[in-house]
């Protein structure tokens, strides 16, 4: 059964050595076992060598037996830089990701990365990363530097995803309300879930899938809470106006059409997602190499669901060549 794992996560070292130069919101330093460090505001990610090399990674995952990998870059994300920063950082990114995806594309396909706090600037990155390297579409951050993703900046870029059929990606970013998750690496644990939830549920009600229905939206980590509280959304939808203004149908109907990716190894809450979405959108993922995730987990998980084998399949692979075009 192919695997093809649409969540995890990658470094291309022309942006470390970037970072090394110092100039940067960012900063690097080691750990005790010589990986770099990446430092932003409330977090850090041990950068181990499945972020950076790329060889080493192709044999972790022939040796792990999954197909392909959709790779993406992580947090911070370049829009934490300067615009004009982020713009150029963001086309070396994608440059970078590009010539893997092409390079090795056996094992690699790509997500973009954009520039996010210029949004002019990122609807040219995104149709360049997609016509001139053929990346099937971008990876957004659930917040951008406190801005939601439904804020009306943001309707050029959508309406450009929406022109080029993109697949957008929402990934967790430095949540809002940070200050009550300082200890216990709740940010990680608890707040990156519920920023998801959030930004998906603000997309929503401000109309955006309902406006650009060719997008693609594939959420992270499960969609965090959304299988849980779409029914709350529905009941939000009846009762007040203001959850009625851009949308003509209740939230749910348009959150069974987004895809989730299994960055949740609890098989029972992977049936939520699949009894709320369906088997034909639920997409494979592990989070590697990040510390929290796994592959042998993901793999581990997706083998316990008690689904018919043609499900099993669709979830492993199929969805994502569907999805993504591989």
């Amino acid at each position: 059964m192919e695997i093809l794992d649409v969540h995890n996560h990658y470094y291309p070292p022309e942006y470390l050595e970037l970072l090394k130069k110092g100039g940067s919101a960012i900063t690097v330093d080691e750990d005790e076992d010589g990986n770099p460090r990446v430092h932003y505001p409330g977090d850090y990610n041990i950068v181990v060598k499945g972020h950076r090399d790329i060889d080493y990674r192709q044999d972790i995952l022939d040796e792990l037996g999954v197909t392909k990998q959709v790779i993406t870059f992580t947090t911070p994300g370049v829009h934490v830089e300067t615009p004009a920063i982020a713009a150029e950082w963001a086309r070396l990114v994608n440059d970078c990701m590009g010539k893997i995806a092409k390079e090795r594309s056996r094992h690699f396909s790509a997500l973009a990365t954009l520039p996010l706090n210029d949004p002019a600037a990122a609807v040219v990155e995104l149709e360049r990363a997609m016509k001139e390297h053929g990346l099937p579409g971008a990876m957004l951050f659930s917040n951008v530097n406190g801005v939601p993703l439904a804020d009306e900046r943001y309707f050029p870029l959508y309406q450009k995803a929406d022109e080029l059929g993109a697949v957008l990606q929402i990934h967790p970013e430095y949540p809002l309300g940070v200050e009550a998750m300082k200890k216990y690496w709740l940010m990680p644990l608890v707040g990156f879930l519920m920023d998801t939830t959030l930004a998906t549920a603000h997309l929503v009600f401000a109309g955006v899938p309902e406006r650009y229905p060719n997008i693609k939206w594939v959420l992270g980590h499960l969609g965090g809470a959304i299988p849980y509280l779409a029914e709350r959304l529905d009941r939000g939808y009846e009762a007040f106006a203001e959850c009625r203004a851009n949308i003509t149908k209740p939230p749910t109907e348009y959150l069974k059409h987004f895809y989730f990716d299994t960055v949740n190894f609890d098989p029972n809450a992977l049936m939520c997602a699949v009894q709320f979405a369906g088997a034909d959108h639920i997409l494979a993922g592990s989070d590697y190499p990040h510390q929290i995730g796994s592959i042998q987990k993901m793999k581990t998980a997706l083998g316990s669901l008690p689904l018919s084998e043609g499900d099993k399949a669709l979830i492993s692979g199929g969805n994502a060549k569907r999805v993504y075009g591989l």
